[in-house]
């Protein structure tokens, strides 16, 4: 839950010049981008050193992409087995939910394997791989994003954490 404006401002006061402007510049792209409990969200990046803005993008964007993508009118116009579906009497709104929840299910799982992918005991194998935020310039910040599956769920942008495909 947010803090209330004076402490926002208080915890700002206490901040030296340098990170009071991050964490105003942070605070405005979050509430920019829709995000609840924008200082929060701030605040944790500026005090843990957590990438909460590229999180933040990067499973909105998936959210959007897809797995809301399926809502789009046309979503299923070039999928021949959805119009054979649709054909034969499917509802609609139902091959809406079960896209949705297939390419949530599909997203997630690339998410926690790529959460896990540092993890040798996983593949077996000596290789992994890392999610890390870039800059403006697209050079690493070495600032990883970890644990992106556990929260794509409650990144949904409708706030019903998925509840409407899973009906």
């Amino acid at each position: 839950m947010s803090d209330s404006p004076s402490e926002w401002h208080a915890w700002l006061n206490c901040l030296d010049a340098r990170r009071r402007a991050s964490a105003e510049s942070l605070r405005a792209r979050f509430e920019a981008l829709g995000a609840a409990d924008a200082d929060d969200w701030a605040k944790s990046e500026i005090c843990e050193d957590i990438p909460h803005l590229a999180r933040f993008v990067l499973l909105r964007s998936l959210w959007r992409g897809p797995i809301d993508g399926w809502v789009d009118p046309g979503a299923f116009d070039q999928l021949p087995a959805a119009q054979r579906l649709l054909a034969a009497g499917a509802n609609k709104e139902d091959l809406v939910r079960l896209a949705r929840a297939v390419a949530y299910e599909a997203v997630f799982a690339t998410l926690d394997e790529l959460d896990t992918g540092s993890d040798v005991n996983v593949s077996g194998t000596d290789v992994g791989w890392i999610v890390m935020e870039s800059g403006e310039d697209g050079a690493p910040t070495g600032r990883a994003l970890s644990g992106l599956h556990e929260d794509l769920l409650t990144m949904d942008p409708s706030g019903h954490d998925g509840a409407d495909f899973w009906q």
